[in-house]
C-alpha cells in the first residue's frame, strides 16, 4: 500500500490576534496566507507569539473578534481541533506509554473506525517512512529520543491530516541527533507534501525546512520571506541580528560609499540618505593585505571554530567587525589586515542610525 496523503490544505489565517484573559496580548492581529503543500517557519524568541499562532491554527486557542482561520477558504476558526483535522508533534511527543510503537502509530486512525487490516498496511508505511523498521512491537520507554520523535511524526501524519503543525520539534535532542533528523524530516516532509507549519527558536532549523520563514518579534510578524531573503535582505536590524552572524555597520553614506574610520566601502543600490545602518555578514568579508584595500583594521583576536576561524576586527568601523575567514589562514593578534568587501554584500536596513549620522557642510 502507497501513502496517498494528498497536499493538505491552503490555510489563511486573518486579522487573528489573541488578548489573554488577564489582558496580555501575546499575538497582534496578524494576516497570513499558507499555499496547499508549504512547509511555513514561525520563527523568533521566546514570547514572541509564535506558539500562540499555531495554536491558534490548531483549535486549541480562539482568536480575538474579528479573526478568521481558513482552511481552502472554509473558516474554521469556531471549530473545536477534532474538528479540523490538524495533526500536531509537540516537543514531548505526548506518547501513550502503555501503547506499542505500532498501536501509538495507529491510534488515530482506531478511533476514526478504520479497519484493522488498513491500520496495519498505514502503519507499516509509515514505519518505513520514518526509518524504524523493526520497532513495532517496542514499548515507548525503550526508545531512544530520537526514535520517539519518529513515532511521534509517524502518529501525526497517519490520519492524513489537512495540516501538520510542528512545535519544536527537535529541541528536547541532543545537537548532533537534532541536526540529523533535521535532515531526516525535511525529507519526509518533502516526500509527503503536506501543509506544514513549524515552530522554532532555532534559525539553522528554520533556514534548512522552510520553504518560507515568519520572522516574529513581540507578538508581530516583523518580515515574511524565503530562507535566503531573509538571510541576505533583512527588513531590519532585528531580523539581521537573529538570522545569524551580523555585522551592524552605522556610518556617513555620501556618493554611494559608507565613510568609516578605516577607510571606505562602495554599497550597491545606496540610494539617497545622509547616514545608514548596514549589514554585512562576517562570510563575505574577505581578509587582504592593507596596502590593496580600500579599508583596514587591526586584528584584536581570531578564534578556530573548527571549520571557518572567526577574527575580530578594530579600526575599520566604529565598531568591531567579525569575520569569518578560512580556517588555514594565518592571521595574528595585533597585525594590520585588508578587508574585501563587495558592494552587493552591504545591505541597508530600514533602522535608522542611533546616532545622527550626518555628512559634514
Amino acid at each position: 500500500m502507497t501513502m496517498d496523503l494528498g497536499h493538505g490544505v491552503a490555510v489563511r489565517i486573518e486579522a487573528c490576534g489573541k488578548t489573554f484573559a488577564d489582558g496580555t496580548r501575546a499575538l497582534e492581529p496578524a494576516t497570513l496566507d499558507i499555499a496547499r503543500g508549504e512547509t511555513l517557519v514561525l520563527l523568533g524568541p521566546s514570547g514572541c507569539g509564535k506558539t500562540t499562532m499555531l495554536r491558534i491554527i490548531a483549535g486549541l486557542e480562539t482568536p480575538d473578534s474579528g479573526g478568521r482561520v481558513l482552511f481552502d477558504g472554509r473558516d474554521v476558526a469556531s471549530e473545536p481541533i477534532e474538528r479540523r483535522n490538524v495533526g500536531m508533534v509537540f516537543q514531548s511527543y505526548a506518547l501513550f506509554p502503555n501503547m506499542s510503537v505500532a498501536d501509538n502509530i495507529g491510534y488515530g486512525l482506531k478511533i476514526r473506525g478504520v479497519s484493522k487490516a488498513d491500520r496495519a498496511a498505514r502503519v507499516a508505511e509509515l514505519v518505513r517512512l520514518t526509518n524504524i523498521e523493526g520497532l513495532e512491537n517496542r514499548r515507548i520507554d525503550q526508545l531512544s529520543g530520537g526514535q520517539r520523535q519518529r513515532v511521534a511524526l509517524a502518529r501525526a501524519v497517519a490520519i492524513r491530516p489537512a495540516v501538520l503543525l510542528l512545535d519544536e520539534p527537535l529541541t528536547a535532542l541532543d545537537a548532533a541527533l537534532r541536526e540529523r533528523l533535521r535532515g531526516e524530516l525535511d525529507r519526509l516532509l518533502r516526500s509527503l507534501g503536506i501543509t506544514t507549519i513549524y515552530v522554532t527558536h532555532d534559525q539553522a532549523e528554520a533556514m534548512a525546512l522552510g520553504d518560507r520563514i515568519v520572522v516574529m518579534s513581540k507578538g508581530m510578524i516583523t518580515q515574511v520571506g524565503t530562507p535566503r531573503d531573509v538571510y541576505l535582505r533583512p527588513e531590519s536590524r532585528f531580523v539581521a541580528e537573529f538570522i545569524g552572524a551580523a555585522n551592524i555597520v552605522e556610518a556617513e553614506l555620501r556618493d554611494g560609499r559608507l565613510l568609516l574610520p578605516g577607510g571606505i566601502l562602495a554599497v550597491a543600490d545606496a540610494g539617497s540618505r545622509p547616514g545608514a545602518v548596514a549589514m554585512i555578514r562576517p562570510e563575505t568579508i574577505s581578509l587582504t593585505a592593507p596596502e590593496a584595500a580600500m579599508l583596514s583594521g587591526h586584528v584584536d583576536g581570531v578564534s578556530f571554530v573548527g571549520d571557518r576561524q572567526r577574527v575580530i576586527v578594530t579600526g575599520a568601523a566604529a565598531k568591531p567587525l567579525t569575520v569569518d575567514a578560512s580556517n588555514s589562514a594565518v592571521v595574528r593578534t595585533g597585525e594590520r589586515v585588508g578587508l574585501t568587501i563587495s558592494p552587493e554584500a552591504i545591505w541597508l536596513l530600514s533602522d535608522p542610525p542611533s546616532n545622527d549620522v550626518r555628512p559634514e557642510g
